[in-house]
């Protein structure tokens, strides 16, 4: 017996595989995960479909156990469980990892215009959270330059603001529209994705151009620079069957990979896999696209999943729309040591 897939994060659905289950009575058919009831949403002889149970904020290497008539048992199998390490946020984008001392960034974006007593948090390689500021409203993209100077994007005034390492609020960049995605390439230039479908190209002294167009979102634009140093995107629209976008250096848009359901944060491995939060194939939370966009798979099942990030442990943080969770998967993301 094994899940598909092998991590989750609390009301994630997994799937169950199995070989002669017995699904004749199904009032007696019961599915655990770490010893808590797991709701079952659907169960033949060769897979049951269950929900992680929410009361599994510690997570872990969990076992994941089927029974039926007669009390018979299944063997158990592995599940990693995201353990839990904040909750009644508002995220609409990726977290950041600061890669000086591993401590993460998260926000309390608020709905458009909402001011908020304190719209970022810092939670400290302990997992203990502290407020950082509330001056931002509806705080978006967080990311962190090549010298570990943190920026963050503001999707209501169309502002690139830095936050110094005493956490003071400085704007860097203005007029960029609805700003939400946030990167740095290579050589260390800015790059804020527009909403309403264009992606500026910002200097070291916050003097923007328009380097790309694209289709506008209904959301946030996401965007990650890729081991290959092009540019990946990805903006929720109406379309049930949506990409991810490739810009190479020269401002030129491609299509990397079709077939996403409401695509949000992304990030990449070492290896060039990226990760993205989406759906696929009808399945939810966390993709994993291989690096020549040939190959995809879901990696780590969950609901409203808004955004992603690796520290310097292996560890892939995972952001829904509310919390915010944390699963040691072992992979190592591009930018950190």
């Amino acid at each position: 017996m094994s899940v598909d897939p092998a991590a989750a994060i609390p009301g994630g659905e997994v799937s169950v595989e199995c070989d002669g289950y017995d699904t004749s009575n199904l009032r007696e058919c019961r599915a655990t995960i770490g010893g808590e009831a797991a709701r079952m949403v659907g169960a033949a002889p060769w897979r049951v479909l269950a929900i992680v149970p929410e009361t599994l904020e510690e997570g872990g290497d969990l076992e994941a156990v089927l029974e039926s008539r007669d009390g018979q048992r299944s063997e158990p199998a592995r599940l990693v469980v995201g353990r839990k390490l904040a909750e009644d946020m508002h995220i609409v984008a990726n977290p950041a990892v600061d890669p000086d001392d591993g401590s993460l960034y998260v926000t309390r974006s608020g709905s458009r215009g909402q001011r908020v007593p304190v719209s970022l948090f810092r939670i400290n390689a302990d997992g203990e959270m502290s407020s950082v500021s509330g001056e931002i409203t509806n705080p978006t993209g967080i990311a962190f330059d090549s010298l570990g100077q943190m920026y963050v994007t503001s999707r209501l005034d169309g502002t690139v603001y830095r936050v110094t390492p005493f956490h003071e609020i400085v704007p860097f960049a203005r007029n960029l529209g609805v700003a939400t995605g946030l990167a740095f390439d290579g050589a260390g230039r800015m790059y804020v994705g527009d909403r309403t479908g264009t992606i500026h190209r910002v200097n070291g002294r916050g003097e923007s151009d328009v380097w790309a167009l694209l289709e506008q979102s209904v959301a946030a634009f996401h965007l990650a620079f890729g081991p290959d140093d092009n540019l990946y995107v990805t903006g929720p629209t109406v379309s049930s069957s949506e990409a991810v976008q490739r810009i190479d250096r020269d401002g030129r848009v491609s299509v990397f990979f079709k077939g996403l359901g409401r695509p949000n944060g992304l990030a990449f491995d070492r290896e060039g896999n990226l990760y993205v939060a989406a759906s696929y194939r009808g399945r939810r939370g966390v993709v994993r696209i291989s690096k020549d966009g040939e190959d995809a798979r879901l990696v780590v099942a969950g609901m409203n999943v808004v955004g992603l990030a690796f520290n310097a442990a292996g560890d892939m943080i995972v952001a829904t729309g509310e919390a915010v969770y944390s699963l040691p998967l072992g992979i190592k993301g591009t930018l950190l040591k």
